[in-house]
Formats: structure tokens, C-alpha cells, sequence
């Protein structure tokens, strides 16, 4: 069952093929903003994925957050996350981001609760189309 309050916890080491230049966010070699943006959608879905319902997942829709320090290639990273509201099927997440120096990013992420066949089915259509 989903609660508020529910947690997660991710982190890593900041390699090269994760770096801004590798990821074309830019052309200094430090973790680029898209891999830290994925490390903190994929640690907030799992931290609720055990909780839905069989053949549901959830998908990403919003982020509002700051990546406010650069991290070099080599240092570890983390990210936590806690689900601060749930409105039907929209859950909404503080995140958090740090490297051994300290706060990285912060700010919040939204995710629907969806049906997996049914929203597979809807975007493959829209290649039919």
C-alpha cells in the first residue's frame, strides 16, 4: 500500500559515459545533469514499485529540481527520496542528491501510477498513426 513517508535510496559512482560531455549537457567532464536526473527517477519508482497493484508501474511527468553543485568523474553519488503526497494516482516526491562533498541537487518529482498494458497500448498507437 502507498503511504507518504515511504522512502528510497540509491547511489553510485560517477563514471565517465556519465559525464555532461559524454551526455551532451555540456563539455566538462562531471556528472551531466540527465544521468543525475535519472538516478533520481529511478530511485523514487523503486521505492514504490513493491507497493502497486500487479501490472501497474508509474511514469515520470514532472521535475523541479536544482542541481546546484558539479561532481567530478570518480566520487560517489546518492539520491533520496521520500513521497510527500499522494492524490489518486499522482504521487509526488521530495528528492534530494548528494556527492562525499555534500548537497547536489534538490527539489521535487511527480509520477502517475499507470496500467502497464493500457499506456503501452496508448503510445504504440500513436506510431500507428
Amino acid at each position: 500500500m502507498l503511504e507518504v513517508g515511504m522512502k528510497g535510496h540509491m547511489e553510485k559512482t560517477v563514471t565517465a559515459d556519465l559525464s555532461a560531455k559524454v551526455w551532451g549537457s555540456g563539455a566538462v567532464d562531471v556528472y551531466g545533469t540527465p544521468c543525475m536526473i535519472a538516478l533520481v527517477e529511478e530511485t523514487a519508482w523503486r521505492s514504490v514499485q513493491d507497493e502497486l497493484e500487479p501490472g501497474q508501474a508509474t511514469v515520470g511527468t514532472k521535475l523541479d529540481i536544482a542541481h546546484i553543485a558539479a561532481t567530478p568523474i570518480g566520487m560517489r553519488v546518492w539520491c533520496d527520496t521520500e513521497l510527500v503526497e499522494i492524490d489518486r494516482r499522482r504521487l509526488v516526491f521530495s528528492v534530494t542528491a548528494y556527492d562525499e562533498a555534500g548537497k547536489i541537487a534538490e527539489g521535487t518529482h511527480e509520477r502517475f501510477v499507470v496500467d502497464v498494458e493500457k499506456f503501452q497500448a496508448k503510445a504504440n498507437a500513436k506510431a500507428a498513426k
